[in-house]
């Protein structure tokens, strides 16, 4: 009855403290909540046990047995609630330092190394509370503080034994600390347009624009050059190129783009131009140049500048479009040809 009590009690004030919490509406007190209820819940409850252990009328080898398995169930739950209080970190961050805001580039910076650290540290949480468990039986209590003592020399046997998972937790290191790439970084990887939607300690997942998935491993962003859109802002400038016959209008084509952007919802008034960036012995390039307030803005305005120049073109400036001109050249005949068809009609 008494370790009855001794949960029940646990658990009634667990839950007056979750219903005091989930009263308010801070994102401290909902991330608490979230994260922590069920290690607590747990926590109080081996705790009670084991302080009513004693009263229990058991014999002492049962005690032992008993205080052994509540022992290592508090270290397996005190292990889980430093890991739930990663997971308030990571959630207070993520609410202080939205993503969804336009300018969200120091929001991005930080989480990524908010996500980074906490996956490497839950595994050195895992590692610490197996070396706490093994240390509480005599036996091998040897074993587990070689365990927490050799961790490095641990690394370094399974770095020799896969040297690609040694590779990408010192890659993600990297990336936490000097961020080549972020959350919600716009990349261009393989050959692929697409957004980062999650960094763990082994691979990144890149979501593709027609909503497929690349993962990555951490060590190709290290080792190999990518293309990052948003390295250094949201913002960014579209450019859009069209190739064109030597006789368009330049002029011309230059106020159709003004006009183009200035009745567009994409375009975000900082910059514009137009510019004759190439020329071959066929067609001339003209390159718009358009900035926009992030990448899938960007992509829209570059589609719709696009599409309205080209039909600029067919209708007003069709003969401009790009064509392969062609001249027949009539040449006559060399006087000893000529004889000799005159000879031939003779005979003939």
């Amino acid at each position: 009855m008494a370790l009855v009590a001794a949960v029940a009690g646990a658990l009634l004030l667990h839950g007056l403290v979750y219903q005091l919490a989930s009263r308010t509406s801070g994102a401290i007190e909902a991330a608490i909540v979230r994260h922590s209820r069920r290690p607590l819940q747990l926590l109080l409850a081996l705790i009670g046990a084991l302080l009513f252990l004693p009263v229990l009328q058991v014999t002492s080898e049962a005690q032992e047995v008993m205080r052994r398995g509540l022992a290592l169930g508090i270290i397996g739950t005190v292990g889980w609630a430093v890991t739930a209080l990663l997971g308030i970190i990571d959630d207070l961050i993520a609410a202080r330092f939205p993503m969804n805001a336009r300018d969200n580039l120091s929001a991005r910076a930080l989480q990524t190394r908010i996500r980074v650290f906490k996956s490497i540290g839950i595994a050195a949480i895992a590692v610490i509370t197996v070396s706490a468990m093994l240390m509480t039986f005599p036996s091998i209590r040897q074993l587990g503080v070689s365990l927490l003592a050799s961790a490095g020399l641990a690394t370094l046997v399974v770095g020799m034994a896969g040297r690609s998972a040694l590779a990408n937790l010192i890659a993600g290191l990297q990336i936490a600390l000097t961020q080549p790439i972020r959350l919600d970084d716009v990349l261009v990887i393989e050959g692929e347009w697409g957004r980062v939607e999650e960094i763990t300690n082994g691979f990144v997942v890149v979501r593709i624009w027609d909503s497929r998935t690349l993962v990555v491993p951490l060590s190709y962003f290290v080792e190999r050059p990518i293309e990052n859109w948003t390295r250094t802002g949201s913002d960014i400038l579209a450019t859009v190129s069209v190739h064109a016959d030597y006789t368009i209008p330049i002029e011309a084509v230059r106020r159709r783009l003004k006009e183009i952007l200035a009745e567009s919802l994409h375009w975000d008034r900082r910059a514009w131009s137009l510019q004759v960036t190439d020329a071959t012995e066929r067609t001339v390039e003209l390159r718009a140049l358009m900035s926009a307030g992030d990448s899938s803005t960007a992509w829209e305005l570059r589609c719709e500048v696009r599409e309205k120049l080209v039909e600029f073109l067919q209708r007003f400036y069709p003969e401009s479009l790009p064509h392969a001109r062609a001249t027949i050249q009539v040449v006559a005949g060399a006087p000893s040809q000529r004889e000799g068809q005159s000879s031939t009609a003779a005979e003939k």
